[in-house]
Formats: C-alpha cells, sequence, structure tokens
C-alpha cells in the first residue's frame, strides 16, 4: 500500500537501537545504585505480585527479578495461586507500603477475574506505584507536577529525546489512547512542548492524521495497523506493539503494530519489533525503582 515518496528507492530509516539504549541505561543505574547504596546504606527493593500462573506472564516477572538483581536491586517475587481473593492480595500490598525494605512494589497485570485492578493498583502508596498506574501518579503527570511514569511511555519518551533533542513545536500523533501507554505519553510529549494528537477507535480518518505527524508513535496492540502511506516522509515512528504470529512454514515471529518492511522506507527513524521499545520497560522499571527509594530516603527523587 506504500505510495511513492521523496525518498530514492532505497532510502532504509535509522533503527533506533531500544536495546542498546536500555542496556546503557541499565549499567548506570547500576552504578547509581551503588553510590546510593553508599551514601545511605539502603538497597533499593522491588516486589512484584502475579497472583494466577499464566505462562506469558511468568516469564516476564522472573525476567524482571533476574534485572532487578543485576541492577543490584533487592527482589521480592510474590506468586500466588489463582484463588487468592481480593481480601487476601490488598493485605499483601498493605504489608509491603509497611515494610521499609520494599521501595517498588509492582501488581502484574492482569489480574484473574473477580479482582478489581484499579483497587488493587490504588492500594500501593503513591512513593511505591513503580508502574506509575496508580491515580495519585496519573493525577500528578496531567498537572505536570513530579511523579511515577509509567515504564513504557517513559521509555519511549528517553528515546525520542536521545533521537531528537528538543522537540518543542513539532507535531507528535499517538495512535492509540490507553491508560498503560497513550494518555501517559500524549501528556510527557505534551510537557516537552510537542503539539500532539492523539487517535483512537472513534478517530474518523486515522491515517490522515498519522500522516501530520513528525512524531508517530504507535500503541494499539493491533499487528501491522499502521502501512507506510500513514507515515510522513523523515517522520520518526516509535512502535509499541508487539504480536507473535504464525509464519507459513510453522515458525513464529514478532511483529509490531507497523507494517515494518513498508515504514522503514519512509520514515527518518524508526523502532524495530523486537529490539525498540521493549526492552526499556523493564529499565524504566529499574529506574523507577531507584527513584522510589531516593524519595522515600532523602524526600528527593535524584
Amino acid at each position: 500500500m506504500s505510495t511513492s515518496t521523496p525518498f530514492p528507492s532505497d532510502h532504509h530509516a535509522t533503527l533506533i537501537d531500544g536495546k542498546g539504549f536500555a542496556a546503557d541505561l541499565r549499567a548506570k543505574i547500576r552504578e547509581d545504585v551503588r553510590t546510593f547504596h553508599d551514601e545511605h546504606g539502603v538497597t533499593p527493593g522491588l516486589a512484584v505480585i502475579l497472583v494466577g500462573n499464566d505462562p506469558a506472564s511468568e516469564v516476564y516477572v522472573r525476567n524482571k527479578a533476574i534485572q532487578t538483581h543485576h541492577a543490584g536491586m533487592r527482589s521480592f517475587m510474590h506468586m500466588l495461586p489463582e484463588t487468592t481473593s481480593e481480601p487476601e492480595l490488598l493485605a499483601l500490598i498493605e504489608r509491603l507500603n509497611n515494610d521499609p525494605e520494599i521501595h517498588g512494589i509492582l501488581v502484574q497485570l492482569p489480574l484473574p477475574n473477580g479482582l478489581d485492578a484499579r483497587r488493587v493498583t490504588n492500594a500501593i502508596r503513591p512513593e511505591k506505584d513503580v508502574d506509575g498506574l496508580g491515580e495519585i501518579n496519573a493525577g500528578r503527570l496531567a498537572i505536570d507536577l513530579p511523579s511515577l511514569v509509567p515504564c513504557t511511555p517513559l521509555g519511549c519518551l528517553m528515546l525520542l529525546k536521545d533521537q531528537l533533542g528538543d522537540m518543542r513545536g513539532q507535531h507528535a500523533v499517538v495512535i492509540g489512547a490507553s491508560n498503560l501507554v497513550g494518555k501517559p505519553l500524549a501528556l510527557l510529549l505534551l510537557a516537552e512542548g510537542c503539539t500532539v494528537s492523539i487517535a483512537h477507535i472513534h478517530t474518523r480518518d486515522t491515517a490522515a492524521l498519522a500522516r501530520q505527524a513528525d512524531i508517530l508513535v504507535v500503541a494499539t496492540g493491533v499487528r501491522e495497523l499502521v502501512h507506510g502511506d500513514w507515515i510522513k516522509p523523515g517522520a520518526t515512528v516509535i512502535d509499541v506493539g508487539i504480536t507473535r504470529v504464525t509464519l507459513e512454514n510453522g515458525k513464529t515471529k514478532l511483529v509490531g503494530d507497523v507494517v515494518f518492511d513498508e515504514a522503514v522506507k519512509v520514515a527518518g527513524r524508526i523502532t524495530p519489533v523486537p529490539g525498540g521499545v521493549g526492552p526499556m520497560t523493564i529499565a524504566c522499571l529499574l529506574k523507577n525503582t531507584l527513584t522510589a527509594a531516593r524519595l522515600l530516603v532523602t524526600g528527593k527523587p535524584e
């Protein structure tokens, strides 16, 4: 579906190396954790709660634990059965809220049926809400006050600032209006001085809006939604989506919300899938945990 562009036929967008950036960020966090411990005698602690036995969530949670240890932090895993009641889960969160060794608390979503994710998330102390999904942190972000920011949007912003520097005046289009990615990222971009548009399920002509974007962020979970002819030549494209698809030969591969082979011929810069936004999420979780520890111990985020 790609249409002709001003670029030569062999144009290839610069790939944004999220994997490399995340590795550098984790190394910096490891150094900062060591310095923080030397200055205050405290090792940041992250508690992760998983309810049920979803295989994908189990892998993700274990990876978080490994990365937490690699960063020099303490990891506290709470693997609860599917039958865990909401009062039991809330009681655990309250114990962790009051535990001085725990500086960050994360409840892996989605939760099993019968558990209210909003109530559970809001039970976490705002200072320990390292996923940034509680109403206090969301509200502080909305009115441009310091807050713990959801990890994936924070990772996207860090990649954009690294690539573009000053983004004031650029038109950023965010496709997807979720509380997890789209809305907080739109607020972060607004705070950077971008002109921000958000497309969602009721947007009448998403493709036409996308073509206006200097910065195009796609976070819908709809695989290969955005084609090359949706992209303004030279735009910076951040693809947050990730879906595993089965090929004709029976093998599988990961694809994003953007048709990469088309977009790479039009965009100026683009995140690949995998290796783009994904690695930034856990790196930013570690960053948020260190920030939370600093806030709890010193009263300052830095």
